[in-house]
C-alpha cells in the first residue's frame, strides 16, 4: 500500500511539473509574440507549411466528410419524413463540430508532427543552443512563428473544409439521392446563422493555438537521440488529438 501511495505521489508531482512547464512555455510564447523584432519571414514560411501544404488533405477530408454526412443523414431523416432538413444537418454538423475538429486533427497529423520533429532535431543537434550563443532568442525564432501561423491558418483551413464538405454533401444529396437543389440550399440558409459560424471560428482559433503550443513544446524539450525525438513526436500528436476532443466538448458546452 505504501509503495502504491508513493507511486501516485510521484506521478502527481511529475504531472504538475509537466503542466507547469507547459504553462510557463505558453506565457513566454505569448509574451514574445508582442515583443519586437518580429520574424516575418519565418512566419510566412510556417504559414505556407501549415496552410498551403495541408490544403490537399483538408480538401479530401472535407469532401468525403460532407458526403458521408449527407448519405447517413438522409437515411436517418427519411425515417421521420424530414428529408428537406438534410442541408441544414450537413452544414451545422460541419460548421459547428466536424469542420474544426477534423481539420485540426488532420493538420496535427500532417504539420504538427513535422514541427515537433523539426524542433526536436534542432534541440538534439544543439542548434537551439547555438541560437542562444549567437544572442538570437530561440523562442522568437522557432516557437512564435509556428504559433502565429497556427492561429492564422487553422480558421482558414476550417473554412475551406466546411465549404468543400457542404458541396460534397450537395453532390450526394442532389445527384445521388434525388433531393432538390433548391431545398438543400434554401433550408440551409434558413437554419444556419452567424452564431453557428462564430462558434466554428472560435473553435478553430483555439485549436490553432493549442496544437502549435503542444507540438512546439514537445519538440523544444525533446529528449536526446532518435528515440527522444520519435517519442516527443508521438506524444505531441496523441496529446494534441486528445486535447482537441476535450476542448471541443468544453467549448461547445460553454457556447451552447
Amino acid at each position: 500500500m505504501t509503495k502504491f501511495i508513493k507511486f501516485l505521489g510521484k506521478y502527481a508531482i511529475e504531472l504538475f511539473i509537466f503542466l507547469g512547464r507547459m504553462f510557463i512555455f505558453l506565457v513566454d510564447s505569448i509574451y514574445y509574440i508582442f515583443t519586437p523584432p518580429f520574424k516575418f519571414k519565418n512566419f510566412l514560411r510556417q504559414v505556407r507549411f501549415f496552410g498551403n501544404k495541408s490544403m490537399i488533405v483538408v480538401i479530401f477530408t472535407g469532401a468525403f466528410s460532407g458526403m458521408v454526412l449527407a448519405l447517413q443523414g438522409f437515411y436517418a431523416l427519411n425515417k421521420f419524413g424530414a428529408d428537406a432538413l438534410l442541408g441544414p444537418v450537413v452544414a451545422l454538423s460541419l460548421i459547428r463540430e466536424l469542420g474544426p475538429v477534423l481539420c485540426a486533427l488532420m493538420v496535427t497529423g500532417r504539420a504538427g508532427s513535422a514541427v515537433t520533429a523539426e524542433i526536436g532535431i534542432m534541440r538534439i543537434t544543439e542548434q537551439i543552443d547555438a541560437l542562444t550563443v549567437m544572442a538570437v532568442n530561440p523562442m522568437k525564432y522557432v516557437v512564435v512563428p509556428n504559433i502565429l501561423a497556427g492561429i492564422v491558418t487553422f480558421p482558414l483551413l476550417t473554412a475551406i473544409f466546411d465549404v468543400v464538405g457542404i458541396y460534397g454533401g450537395y453532390v450526394v444529396s442532389v445527384h445521388a439521392l434525388g433531393l432538390s437543389e433548391g431545398t438543400y440550399f434554401s433550408q440551409m440558409e434558413l437554419y444556419v446563422d452567424m452564431e453557428d459560424i462564430r462558434i466554428g471560428l472560435y473553435k478553430s482559433l483555439s485549436f490553432g493555438l493549442l496544437v502549435t503550443w503542444i507540438c512546439t513544446f514537445m519538440g523544444y524539450y525533446a529528449g536526446y537521440g532518435a528515440r527522444g525525438v520519435s517519442r516527443a513526436t508521438t506524444n505531441a500528436v496523441v496529446l494534441s488529438s486528445v486535447v482537441i476532443l476535450i476542448w471541443d466538448y468544453m467549448l461547445g458546452a460553454f457556447l451552447l
